[in-house]
Parts: C-alpha cells; structure tokens; sequence
C-alpha cells in the first residue's frame, strides 16, 4: 500500500497520466491503477519502467525496486493459509505493521490477549466440524499473532472490553481464570492499556458491534478501521468514517471504568469465578 501510493505520487508529480503510464509496459490503464492502489502485486520490470519514466534517479530507482521485492514475499502467516480466511489475512497484515491498535471487544477478549485455551475453547464453538489438529493450527495462528506484543517496537494497544466479555464462561471456571490472569499480567506492559464497559454504564455509542482501529508509522498509510460480521469484514479507511469510529473510542473511554480501575475489576471477577 505505501509503494503504490509512492509510485500514484512520483507520476502525478510526473505529470503523467494513467494512460501514458500504462504505455510505457504496455499494459492498460486499469493495471496501473490497481498497482497504485496496491490491489495486485509489483512486477519488478513494470516499477523499473514506470520509474524511468516518471525521471526517477538510477539511485532511487535500486532503493524502490529493493523494497518492492521486499514487499511482494509472503508474510510470516503464508504458512497458515489453510487456517486463515482471505478476508481476515489483511487484518494479520495491517496487525503487523500498525503503531497503535485501539478496539472495542462486546463479546470476546481480543485474539492479541487470549490464552491458548480460551482461543481453542473459542474455535471448537466457531468451527465445530473441524478437527483437533485443524483447531489446532488455528489457535497456532493466533498465538502467532501475539509475538507481535513482545517485539521493540510494539504497538500501543488500547482496549475497550464489555463486561459481557469477563463474564461469559469460555471454556469452564478454570479456563476463564487463567484468561483473567493473563488480562491481569499484560496490564504491566507499558504498552497495553484496558478498559472494562460495565454494564452499569447503560447505553454506550459503540454497542452495536466490535470494531478495531489502527494507525500507522508510514504518511502514506492512512488510518483504517476494521469490522466483522458473520458473512465477513470491511475495512473503512476514508477520512470521514475513520474520524466517526475515533470519536465513538474517544467517547467510549470516557464512559468506561478508568484504566486505574481494570486492575480491581479483574481481580474482583477472577474471585467470583
């Protein structure tokens, strides 16, 4: 997505149209577009051209091609395509390369924060005519993800959980118990920050359903928004819809138990169970 967005900017600063672009690799105006806006890959002999013909340096040119190579290799999560849904492996994607995630979970606690028994407990419900081993790479997958938490430059993660989230029983007692320790134990990183929506909040902006946002360390990536249904997921990233679901986080957070308070609510849950 960055690359594609550089390369709409090297044209247009250019001064060369979409149909003069494509004639240049002898493609249609259509393929340009779509490499521009990153929906098929870089071909290395296309991007040399077009660099060439958009007056890029021999210098810039090596620096640009080196990152489309880079860019066209599979993600660690290739591995898991057989396990992974297409419309959920750019969630992966954007998960990686994000410098802040802020979400609200009505139902579930976050992959990023599940344990590994949660995470089976949870797919054997939302795939129950898989196998062991199937639900196995599944939550291999998620617990894949979670690497992501320990790296130096991990992102910021702020999450909003329903109070639903810590009282429906996944798995058992001792399951969720395990799972609220581990809520309990990433609230000393200095990256991670939860807050609970108690019930006694009353109505709240983002109850109709989960939805995640992410913001990146790149100009040319713009903020996205992430939500799912059972058919699927959308991905919003225009300006005017990204600052709505902003908005109904910053409101949320407001409404929400203080972070100061997780602590004790966790702790509190924890001994009921």
């Amino acid at each position: 997505m960055v690359l594609g967005k550089r390369l709409r900017q090297l044209r247009e600063r250019a001064g060369v149209s979409f149909e003069e672009a494509a004639r240049a690799i002898e493609v249609t105006a259509l393929t340009v577009r779509r490499m521009e806006k990153a929906e098929v890959g870089l071909r290395i002999p296309y991007v040399k051209e077009l660099l060439r013909t958009y007056g890029v340096s021999t210098t810039e040119i090596d620096d640009f091609v080196s990152l489309a190579r880079e860019a066209n290799q599979p993600g660690w999560w290739y591995k898991y395509r057989d396990v992974l849904p297409d419309w959920f492996s750019a969630y992966v994607s954007l998960e990686t390369e994000a410098a802040v995630i802020r979400l609200y979970e009505p139902q579930y606690v976050p992959g990023l924060l599940q344990t590994p028994d949660y995470a089976a407990a949870l797919m054997r419900v939302g795939f129950p005519n898989e196998t062991e081993e199937e639900i196995a790479r599944r939550v291999s997958l998620r617990l894949r993800r979670q690497d992501l938490l320990a790296k130096p430059d991990a992102p910021a993660v702020w999450a909003i959980l329903d109070e639903t989230v810590l009282r429906r029983a996944v798995g058992g007692p001792e399951v969720m118990r395990a799972q609220i320790d581990r809520l309990i134990e990433v609230l000393g990183s200095p990256k991670v920050r939860i807050q609970i929506m108690r019930f006694a909040a009353g109505p709240h902006p983002g109850a109709f359903g989960p939805f995640h946002y992410f913001r990146f360390g790149f100009s040319e990536l713009p903020d996205i928004v992430y939500t799912e249904s059972l058919a699927g997921s959308q991905y919003f990233d225009q300006p005017t819809d990204v600052v709505t679901y902003l908005e109904i986080l910053d409101r949320m957070s407001v409404q929400a138990e203080p972070v100061a308070r997780t602590r004790d609510i966790l702790e509190a849950l924890r001994k009921e169970l």
